[in-house]
């Protein structure tokens, strides 16, 4: 008898992708508009800590207070963070930045934006 050993595999970030998960903000964390969203997280880890998959968002402002830190990188679109400390940053595609545990603020989606995204909590 011999033993096998399971490797893990790649994740694939492009092809023909799952459906993404589609959902907003609660009501009262809505400041503007309807940003709808989609995520399709592609891969978790063992012990859920590391999600990383692609993110999509319609118009709309909302509070934003991130218990995780989340790095991204805008594959299309407009997004514009504000943080509560009176910093503001516009990302637009090919841009990337990383959302700290802790970070609160709001996130405007000022054009359709996409994403990949990387979590940790």
């Amino acid at each position: 008898m011999t033993a096998t050993t399971a490797f893990p595999r790649l994740v694939l970030f492009q092809g023909v992708l799952p459906p993404g998960e589609t959902f907003r903000p609660a009501e009262d964390r809505i400041v503007a508009g309807d940003p709808v969203q989609s995520a399709q997280n592609l891969f978790q880890s063992a012990d859920g800590r590391f999600n990383s998959g692609i993110w999509s968002g319609d118009p709309g402002t909302w509070r934003v207070v991130f218990t995780e830190s989340e790095f991204c990188h805008i594959l299309e679109g407009v997004i514009v963070v504000r943080g509560d400390d009176g910093s503001e940053a516009t990302f637009r595609a090919g841009d990337a930045f990383v959302t700290p545990a802790g970070f609160t603020g709001t996130w405007e989606i000022v054009e359709p934006a996409r994403k990949f995204y990387a979590v940790y909590e």
